[in-house]
């Protein structure tokens, strides 16, 4: 995701067609040391396409994506601090996967960029 970032970036920048040079030089600008094989990659799959219609192409998909959830179900009626103790433990492990995937949001996220 840092790559497609930092080309988008590079984009803006007026920069029609950015080169593996311009994006290691956003990326090292942040201290982030560019992987010359994903660089590629995302050179590859975007350079000569319009960046406006990608975006909006990415729009419509993510529209048709599900979004929000149910939320889960009521706890039980009764039960007093028992109950309230023992459901504690689940909230805390919601909390750690919650951490672990926010460390893999440099993949793909399943935009269909590189598939």
């Amino acid at each position: 995701m840092r790559y497609v970032a930092a080309y988008l970036l590079a984009a803006l920048g007026g920069k029609d067609n950015p080169s593996s040079a311009d994006i290691e030089k956003i990326l090292s600008s942040v201290g982030i040391e560019a992987d010359g094989e994903k660089l590629k990659k995302v050179i590859s799959e975007l350079n000569g396409k319009n960046i406006e219609e990608l975006i909006t192409a990415g729009r419509e998909k993510l529209a048709t994506m599900p979004a929000g959830g149910g939320g889960g179900a009521a706890p039980a009626a009764g039960g007093g601090p028992a109950a309230a103790a023992a459901a504690a433990p689940e909230k805390e492990e919601k909390k750690v996967e919650k951490k672990e995937e926010s460390e893999s949001e440099d993949d793909d996220m399943g935009f269909g960029l590189f598939d």
